[in-house]
């Protein structure tokens, strides 16, 4: 019987870093401080990359935007509000997830926009 999941995370390139805030109660003066943590570490991935064209019906004038989804398995939980590292091609780059993951039988597809900052 053939392994679908190996063979598709087979030609996945990149490894990613999920990382999220958390509150924490700072010991010495008691107040709630939030730190980052990583939830999933060097997790095999793969981004793709979409370019959207579009035309404003006003000006007549073309915008081109990237969309970018991250292929990654299916067992992990990527929350709302994460901050995602990507390493991929020799590139490092941060994003956030911005969407509801597309669940599939062997992978999830995770929407992603570049990480702006933490809100």
């Amino acid at each position: 019987m053939v392994n679908h999941k190996k063979a598709l995370e087979f030609l996945w390139k990149g490894t990613c870093n999920v990382i999220v805030k958390v509150e924490k109660t700072n010991p010495i003066n008691k107040r709630t401080e939030f730190e980052e943590e990583t939830l999933h570490s060097n997790q095999s991935c793969k981004l793709s990359f979409e370019s959207i064209t579009s035309a404003n019906e006003v000006d007549n004038v073309a915008s081109i935007s990237q969309g970018t989804k991250l292929f990654i398995g299916n067992e992990y939980l990527i929350p709302a509000g994460s901050k995602i590292t990507v390493t991929q091609n020799g590139k490092t780059t941060d994003y956030e997830r911005s969407g509801e993951p597309a669940i599939y039988t062997n992978h999830q597809e995770v929407p992603l926009e570049l990480f702006k900052g933490w809100a």
